[in-house]
C-alpha cells in the first residue's frame, strides 16, 4: 500500500490529471489562497470510512458533502457537513421548509458542479456560474481552522483555511452558505 503525503499547493506536473481538477488548483492560486494536498488515486476516497486515513494526513476536517433537490427536481443543494455527522433528510428539510428532500442524480450533479458521485465537493460551485445550486452549510464547520475536500476529482484531498473558504472562495464564485444546524438525530 502507497503512503498518503502531505504537499503544499499544485502537483509540480499536471500531465494526467482531469481538466476539472487543474481549473480548482488555477483558481485558488489567482485567488491567493493557500491549500495543501494529498494524492490518492490507489485508495478510492469515495466513502468516510475511506477518509478517515485521508483525514489524519490533512490534519482537516474532511467534510461529507451531498448533492441534494427538491421533489420537483427545481432547487439544487449543496449540503457539506462534518464527516462523522448522521445525515437525517427530515432534520434537513424542516429547516428549509421543504416538504421533501432529495439525492440529485449523478447527469444534475456533473451539470452544475462538473463532479460526479463520490467527488462531489464545494470547490465544484466555481463551475455553477449561474447559481442552480444553494450551498448548505453546517454550523459546525465555522469552529474548525480548515476544511478539507475534494478538487472535484475523488484522488485527492485538500487542506484550506476556513477564513480563505468564507472570506475569498466563496465571494470568488458568487456563493453565500445558507447555514443548518444538524444533530443528525
Amino acid at each position: 500500500m502507497e503512503k498518503l503525503e502531505l504537499y503544499e499547493g499544485r502537483p509540480a506536473d499536471c500531465t494526467g490529471r482531469l481538466e476539472k481538477e487543474v481549473r480548482t488548483y488555477d483558481l485558488l492560486d489567482r485567488l491567493g489562497i493557500q491549500f495543501w494536498r494529498t494524492d490518492h488515486a490507489w485508495m478510492h476516497a469515495d466513502t468516510m470510512e475511506a477518509c478517515k486515513d485521508i483525514d489524519a494526513v490533512l490534519g482537516a476536517m474532511v467534510c461529507k458533502n451531498l448533492f441534494l433537490c427538491n421533489r420537483q427536481k427545481t432547487n439544487f443543494y449543496l449540503l457539506m457537513m462534518p464527516g462523522d455527522k448522521p445525515f437525517k433528510t427530515k432534520e434537513l428539510s424542516g429547516q428549509l421548509g421543504i416538504a421533501r428532500l432529495s439525492f440529485a442524480s449523478p447527469e444534475d450533479m456533473e451539470k452544475y458542479l462538473d463532479c460526479t458521485p463520490g467527488s462531489s465537493s464545494i470547490m465544484g460551485l466555481a463551475n455553477d456560474t449561474e447559481n442552480h445550486v444553494q450551498l448548505l452549510m453546517d454550523e459546525d464547520l465555522k469552529a474548525g481552522e480548515y476544511l478539507g475536500c475534494h478538487p472535484c476529482i475523488n484522488t485527492s484531498s485538500l487542506k484550506l483555511r476556513t477564513a480563505d473558504v468564507f472570506e475569498k472562495f466563496l465571494p470568488a464564485v458568487h456563493h453565500e452558505p445558507i447555514f443548518v444546524h444538524l444533530t443528525g438525530e
